[in-house]
């Protein structure tokens, strides 16, 4: 071995040995600092747990769609003859919507008419004339028949022309449309869409494991993303007697107050049914659990001791603790902490059991059972 490579040792042996006899001394003062109680205060936040009374509910999102709706149509072609609403108009049963030109079928009509109270005449006078023996009873039948007839074509045309009269089947709105006087309609073209708005369905599909806790005339919530801080509240009004075999989801049907119109079919909303009687639960911040693979916790915080400047040191217990439903923010404890426990909500990755911490609440994470996102 040369000399070089016996200097080129040296340096390396000196080098390494620096370096960890520095990581031994700062381990030896960690141990030292750590065993003199001086291990610096963790700042977290904290809630007091507290029952609250919770309502379970099962949430999904569905389909509006109107009570009464159709697309106001043309049962026989015709031109135009007048237009007798605009587009967004609130309207009664039975209003006049649209004329077609009937002038042709009116003429018949009349013809017919005409045919049908001679018919009469004939026989209203031959009736009297078979009193007298005068004509025979055949004849008599023969004029009853033709008389029937004639006021069956009567009734036929009247039909006719009563198709070319448009009336608004129901009371409801009116959509927009761009019919015109003088324009000419094909048998079945839409006029325009009519809708019954005081009162709206809302479609949606559960779960078929959902349905022991359905039952008609059970009470919903409904909440759109137009109206996000309004709750309109209705029934379950039907639930179909077949299951999809296809998704295994069930359809249900719930009719839901709509007085000031605001809501429209087609619109999406989520649905939130009420299921079972209300209970109370012992309830803290989803962001109070810390999940592990062998078991969910908290930590709770304790007072022991007292520090030098008068005030009561606090330290955490961490603790399992057995997860109930959850709701929004919000998660119910069915075991492990007690009413009045005060809850590290935040700032859980640097404790340990036995840690002291600092509480500070000036943030606190999202308490709320029906969160809503916030705008941008």
């Amino acid at each position: 071995m040369t000399k070089r490579m016996i200097i080129m040792l040296i340096i390396v042996g000196v080098i390494f040995g620096g370096i960890f006899g520095y990581q031994g001394f700062q381990t030896y003062m960690m141990k030292k600092y750590m065993s003199a109680g001086s291990e610096p205060a963790v700042q977290v936040s904290a809630f007091k747990a507290a029952s609250e009374e919770w309502q379970e509910q099962i949430q999904a999102v569905g389909t509006l769609r109107a009570v009464r709706g159709v697309d106001v149509a043309s049962e026989t072609a015709g031109v135009v003859q007048s237009v007798h609403f605009k587009s967004g108009d609130n309207i009664k049963a039975g209003q006049l919507l649209v004329q077609v030109n009937a002038d042709t079928d009116i003429a018949q009509l009349k013809v017919l008419a005409a045919a049908a109270e001679l018919a009469e005449s004939i026989y209203e006078r031959n009736k009297k004339q078979f009193l007298a023996q005068a004509v025979s009873k055949a004849s008599l039948d023969v004029d009853a028949a033709d008389l029937k007839g004639k006021n069956a074509q009567v009734r036929q045309q009247q039909a006719q022309v009563n198709k070319k009269t448009i009336r608004a089947p129901f009371a409801g709105r009116l959509g927009i449309s761009s019919l015109n006087s003088g324009q000419y309609l094909n048998q079945g073209d839409k006029i325009v869409t009519l809708q019954a708005l005081d009162s709206i369905y809302i479609d949606f599909y559960l779960p078929q494991q959902e349905l022991s806790r359905l039952l008609a005339g059970q009470e919903v919530a409904v909440v759109t993303d137009t109206y996000p801080d309004k709750k309109f509240k209705g029934k379950i009004s039907a639930i179909s007697p077949k299951i999809d075999p296809q998704t295994r989801n069930v359809q249900i049907e719930a009719i839901v107050a709509n007085p000031r119109h605001e809501l429209l079919p087609g619109m999406y909303a989520t649905i939130k049914v009420r299921a079972g009687t209300a209970k109370r639960y012992l309830t803290i911040p989803r962001t109070a659990v810390t999940f592990n693979p062998y078991g969910e916790t908290v930590y709770i915080v304790e007072a022991k001791g007292a520090a030098k400047d008068g005030k009561a040191s606090q330290f955490v217990r961490q603790t399992f603790v057995t997860l109930g439903p959850a709701r929004g923010d919000q998660v119910a404890i069915i075991k492990g902490i007690k009413e009045g426990d005060l809850i590290v909500t935040s700032g859980q990755l640097k404790l340990r059991s036995g840690s002291q911490i600092i509480v500070n609440n000036q943030v606190q994470p999202a308490n709320d059972a029906n969160p809503v996102p916030a705008e941008q």
